[in-house]
């Protein structure tokens, strides 16, 4: 499974979600992770089709889109979007 955690610095939610995807992945470890700026990574960002609502996070199983996550969640909403593919 590959994680796609899309962010800015401008963006107060992205913050908020940066410390709850650090405990994410130290309990699923198994997972590739990348992080991508919204700004400074445009060309990655764009073959995603992220609107102006952030964070988006991509959920990719065979390099196939199986989940996103858009806007702040808690760890818990999070987690139940989740469980089904960790």
């Amino acid at each position: 499974m590959k994680v796609i955690k899309i962010n800015a610095m401008w963006c107060p939610g992205c913050l908020i979600s940066k410390n709850i995807w650090n405990d994410i992945e130290k309990e699923y470890p198994n997972h590739e992770y990348i992080s991508l700026d919204y700004d400074l990574d445009e060309e990655e960002v764009e073959q995603y089709n992220v609107g102006d609502i952030l964070p988006v996070v991509i959920v990719l199983a065979d390099d196939k889109e199986v989940l996103r996550i858009v806007g702040e969640k808690d760890k818990k909403e999070i987690l139940d979007n989740l469980k089904e593919l960790f």
